[in-house]
């Protein structure tokens, strides 16, 4: 049953408030965010803080106790009915006599969709989906793309000049952006299951990848990627060398030299290969084993050839651009590099979403239009 009522947006809301807590920290398993109510009061609210780690729903019904019996539960998503690392949940609403369920979004994994909803229905519940189901599928991109296609989702991110350059000249390292927009990529950095650059991008600044936050006991690393086809990444690499616990994962083409993978490796890196692919190495292989692996958000920093490889394959679903109020000519490094035989007819496409200001750079935030 689908019904949207001015109250049950408004808790619906508040559990909303609850899942973004949560973003960031729940993959590959999705943010989520529950309220108890009864008689018009909040009994309880919570969110799913981790996975592995008990769901929303049990949460707040173990902090409402009996007074969960004949009220009201607001999920942002439709409660599981499998047993997964956890129980499913369906069975801790009936046991604690919850009367009625409201759902923001039906879970998209095609194996279990609609399957908690319509087993609470059956027996005998009322429930209530759709409540601010596009807000609700908003904070939860990357677990519906991971669940629905097995791929994470692909977020593009670059700093430039607002000419398009990313450095001032090739293989050189140039601080284009300012510290509130680098504030900024290290939050994102903290969101996200990934991060993945280029060889060119690895030589040129040797960056740590790694997540740099006022310490607050939340800050974490996610897994870096580097794209290296011939296996050019110096030994002395920072994020070889790093007191980190990220991984480093070096994906490679199969014919790249044995001893220098080798030697890769025992400097702690995990090397991969794929196989090659419009010029480098093949994309779509390199995101089908990230998801594997239950990588669900890639970040994508660059350099211009990594940008355009991924736009080329139709594989990037979000698009953050911080400008700068620079120009850096036309001997700077430009954004996107695509291979010399693209037809302009079939140019990438984005709707731009919002745009915001971090000191003097601007942000432009967009989703692609005709990814593949």
């Amino acid at each position: 049953m689908k019904r949207v009522a001015d109250i049950d947006s408004n808790y619906m809301r508040m559990a909303l408030w609850e899942a973004k807590k949560g973003v960031g920290k729940t993959s590959p398993n999705p943010s989520v965010g529950a309220l108890v109510v009864k008689n018009g009061r909040i009994v309880s609210k919570g969110y799913h803080k981790k996975a592995g780690t008990p769901h929303a729903e049990i949460h707040v019904l173990q902090d409402a106790g009996r007074k969960a019996e004949g009220a009201t539960l607001y999920v942002t998503l439709e409660p599981c009915n499998h047993t997964g690392r956890t129980p499913p949940c369906t069975r801790a609403i009936l046991k604690a006599g919850i009367a009625q369920v409201v759902i923001g979004m039906l879970d998209p994994n095609p194996q279990v969709a609609g399957g908690g909803a319509k087993y609470l229905a059956a027996k005998g519940l009322t429930v209530i989906s759709g409540v601010l189901e596009q807000e609700c599928r908003e904070i939860n991109l990357p677990f519906i793309k991971h669940s629905t296609t097995g791929l994470p989702w692909v977020i593009l991110k670059a700093g430039m000049s607002i000419d398009g350059r990313i450095a001032a000249l090739p293989n050189t390292k140039t601080m284009i952006t300012g510290k509130h927009s680098l504030a900024r990529v290290h939050a994102l950095r903290n969101q996200v299951d990934a991060i993945l650059v280029g060889i060119g991008t690895a030589l040129a600044d040797d960056p740590s990848l790694t997540t740099r936050l006022q310490k607050s006991g939340t800050e974490r690393d996610p897994l870096r990627v580097i794209l290296d086809t011939d296996l050019h990444l110096s030994l002395s690499a920072k994020m070889l060398r790093q007191d980190s616990v990220a991984e480093t994962w070096i994906f490679c083409a199969r014919g790249a030299d044995k001893k220098k993978r080798n030697m890769l490796e025992e400097s702690g890196a995990l090397v991969k290969t794929v196989p090659a692919g419009g010029g480098g190495l093949d994309i779509k292989a390199v995101l089908k084993v990230l998801g594997q692996a239950g990588i669900a958000s890639l970040l994508v920093e660059g350099g211009g050839r990594v940008h355009g490889s991924f736009i080329d394959a139709g594989l990037v679903d979000q698009l953050l651009l911080f400008v700068a109020p620079k120009f850096l000519g036309d001997q700077g490094v430009p954004l996107v590099t695509f291979p010399a035989d693209k037809s302009r007819k079939d140019a990438a496409e984005f709707k731009i979403i919002k745009t915001r200001r971090y000191g003097e750079d601007v942000l432009i935030e967009g989703r692609f239009i005709n990814t593949k």
